[in-house]
């Protein structure tokens, strides 16, 4: 039965024959090994052995992704199929079973792991807390994308710095500011301190206004107990985020995290890079994505349209669609991130490429900085951009009587 199968998308590539190594693997990753083994029982492989489901023949590629001999090299898409009561519903068995040795198999001039595609009992992750809906709620906006800024520079600043910085930015009218990744608690800015300075700016901005920004502290740690203090200082201060390194946490960090948090967990992927950069090595996002959400991210940074980085449009494209579709319920949906030298011109390709939706924060840090107007331009720019996109009209046409989209444009926009 389906619901007993954990199924797992390879794209293989080999100069050898393809059906053959894909029943290699799933017999090395299940019940078998290199030789004939008398405990390997018909019983035994009916109740654990994995199977090849599926094979989908690729063109082949004239330069193999591994260096090896020979050539061509075939390439498929291999669906191998592993029982649930095999592997079970732990990530760190699922992940050794299905994915660590799979790339240690000879003969591969190639592998990457596609997608999962996992049965019901995989439900009993607790998924994000908060997501799309809460972080709406949070931020208390609607009908939009919930605006984001991130403090720059990325590392020096020192606490009261940092205040001013946020008061800049709560005052420019963001909905949403986080420490920068490589920020966590360093001696020139030790979280606490960092809190003390710019706890009272978010406070008294409320107060002044009604809104509460939301603000995502850098809690990560490898270890889970200091990371737990550090999350117990920014509630305890009436914080209501943080900004959590998955891959530096790991799978159990972030499980020890989620059980106990009381905060919108903000990932950050850096070093997922190094898994996805060749095409034919490594992970997927929408493997690696699911994972994540399992264990309970609520916004995923997944780069945006012309980023600055490396990834093409089209990866960051299936990277926000698999985050907009359910694994198991629209619950475990968490909320795009859109980031990454974004400063509105990309607004209207964004929309349209992500299906006409604003279930999405759009982060931008020198598009807002860099502003030539200053800060509260550029999330006005921001905001103008959106709209234009959401209303159907051109840039252009939409900055003829919007000052600071205007002005984006002549700083941000093609020379």
């Amino acid at each position: 039965m389906s619901d007993d199968l954990i199924k797992v998308t390879y794209r293989l590539e080999t100069p050898g024959d393809l059906a053959g190594l894909a029943a290699k693997i799933a017999s090395d990753q299940s019940t078998g090994t290199f030789t004939d083994l008398p405990g390997e029982t018909a019983a035994v492989k009916a109740r654990c052995a994995a199977r090849v489901l599926s094979l989908t023949p690729l063109p082949d590629a004239a330069v193999p992704s591994f260096p090896s001999a020979g050539g061509p090299f075939h390439r498929a898409d291999v669906v191998i199929g592993y029982p649930l009561e095999a592997v079970g519903t732990d990530i760190a068995a699922l992940m050794t079973i299905t994915v660590g040795g799979v790339y240690a198999v000879r003969g591969l001039s190639g592998v990457r792991v596609i997608d999962f595609d996992l049965p019901p009992a995989f439900a009993r992750h607790p998924g994000p807390q908060f997501g799309i809906d809460g972080s709406r709620a949070l931020t208390n906006v609607y009908g939009r994308p919930i605006i984001g800024s991130i403090i720059k520079p990325a590392l020096g600043l020192a606490p009261a710095d940092t205040a001013l910085m946020v008061k800049e930015l709560c005052d420019a009218g963001v909905d949403f500011i986080k420490d920068d990744e490589k920020l966590m608690s360093p001696g020139y800015s030790p979280l606490a301190e960092r809190i003390a300075a710019v706890m009272p700016v978010i406070d008294a901005h409320q107060q002044r206004t009604g809104k509460r920004v939301m603000y995502a502290w850098g809690i990560s740690s490898a270890d889970p107990d200091i990371m737990m203090q550090n999350h117990d200082l920014v509630v305890a201060a009436g914080g209501n985020a943080a900004v959590i390194n998955i891959n530096s946490v790991g799978y159990g960090g972030m499980t020890y995290l989620r059980k106990r948090s009381q905060l919108c967990l903000h990932a950050h992927r850096n070093g997922w890079d190094i898994l996805t950069r060749h095409p034919g090595l490594g992970m997927d996002f929408a493997a690696y994505g699911k994972i994540w959400r399992l264990l309970g991210v609520d916004q995923f940074q997944i780069n945006g349209i012309a980023a600055k980085y490396w990834e093409p449009d089209e990866s960051f494209v299936r990277s926000f669609h698999s985050c907009a579709t359910p694994i198991f319920s629209a619950a475990d949906r968490p909320l795009p991130v859109v980031g990454s030298g974004q400063w509105g011109g990309q607004a209207i390709e964004t929309y349209a490429r992500t299906g006409q939706t604003t279930d999405l924060m759009y982060l931008g840090g020198g598009g807002i900085h860099g502003h030539p107007g200053g800060a509260a331009s550029g999330v006005a720019a921001i905001r103008q951009a959106w709209e234009a996109a959401v209303q159907g009209i051109s840039l252009a046409d939409y900055a003829k009587d919007h000052k600071a989209l205007a002005q984006a444009l002549e700083k941000f926009g093609p020379k």
